[in-house]
């Protein structure tokens, strides 16, 4: 059974930073692409970053570029999103997701075969 479990999340200050893990067990992580996607009240979800299994390729969203930073350890089965320079629009429930293509979740921006059950984010002004 596939299980991602995200942890991580909490209330900061805007300017402040949070780094969300995701540990992944059930699948072999290492062939996976991984990403984060959110969902803020009354939106849809949107997608954030994605991370390719050799972690040289990577994407974001152009609302994230140059703020948060995705990066995987495949020794550990996890995925980390570093997010600096939060800010209030940032809040939203982080969701993280496992294709088998990196290209579902980067080019296409759609979510995996596999979720977690999301961390809350609130960035307070």
């Amino acid at each position: 059974q596939v299980q991602l479990v995200e942890s991580g999340g909490g209330l900061v200050q805007t300017g402040g930073s949070l780094r969300l893990s995701c540990t992944a067990s059930g699948l072999t992580f290492s062939a996976y692409a991984m990403g984060w996607f959110r969902q803020a009240p009354g939106k849809e979800r949107e997608f954030v970053a994605a991370i390719g299994w050799n972690v040289g390729n990577t994407y974001y969203a152009d609302s994230v570029k140059g703020r948060f930073t995705i990066s995987r350890d495949n020794v550990k089965n996890a995925v980390y999103l570093q997010m600096n320079s939060l800010k209030p629009e940032d809040t939203a429930v982080y969701y993280c997701t496992a294709a088998y293509d990196i290209h579902t979740l980067g080019i296409d921006n759609k979510g995996g075969d596999y979720w977690g059950q999301g961390t809350q984010v609130t960035v307070s002004s």
